[in-house]
């Protein structure tokens, strides 16, 4: 008989015991986080992902689970020279070791090459394919060539008018350098 594992509450451990898959095409509507990273509503985006878990032998001999995630989508970001949106794509490929609890997982985490989770027998893996995309959202998300002209300048004609016409603080400094002493003083 073959077990059913659902992303909402995966049981993590039987998950690696069984060697499972899980994969899915999911709306991009259905992970509010990332939805409101996106420049505009993204209705028919997919967020496609597969999730695969194996037991691994310990340091003690013992099994330790471990999950392999890959997503992807393409989702409309504000590109950082035009502000119209662009399309980007975002991707994960990461595996993760999961241990007893967080002192265990904070202990091994700076001599770990992998992302160590808390293991548990209700893991919400939406969740976790949500943040592991949120952090794949690049910084500078940007067109090769944007569809409109991007204006470089800072500042348009009335602001330099509006800078031209207020006095220099300097110039009545020097006024008050080039007037003569009053003599009697």
């Amino acid at each position: 008989m073959k077990r059913e594992f659902a992303p909402e509450r995966l049981n993590v451990p039987g998950f690696a015991a069984a060697g499972a898959t899980l994969e899915a095409a999911d709306p991009v509507p259905k992970y509010e986080r990332l939805v409101a990273e996106l420049a505009v509503p993204a209705p028919d985006a997919v967020v496609h992902w597969t999730a695969h878990g194996e037991d691994r032998p310990g340091a003690d001999g013992k099994p330790v689970p471990w999950l392999h995630l890959e997503a992807e989508a393409v989702v409309p970001l504000v590109c950082q020279r035009c502000l119209s949106p662009v399309d980007t794509p975002i991707a994960v490929d990461r595996w993760f070791r999961f241990v007893a609890n967080e002192a265990v997982a904070e202990a091994e985490d700076e001599e770990s090459e992998e992302d160590l989770l808390v293991v548990s027998r209700d893991f919400d893996l939406h969740a976790l394919i949500e943040d592991e995309l949120l952090m794949e959202i690049p910084v500078m998300p940007a067109h090769d060539v944007c569809p409109t002209p991007v204006q470089l300048s800072s500042s348009d004609e009335d602001f330099k008018a509006a800078e031209e016409a207020k006095p220099n603080p300097f110039a009545v400094l020097g006024a008050l350098r080039s007037r003569k002493p009053e003599e009697g003083k």
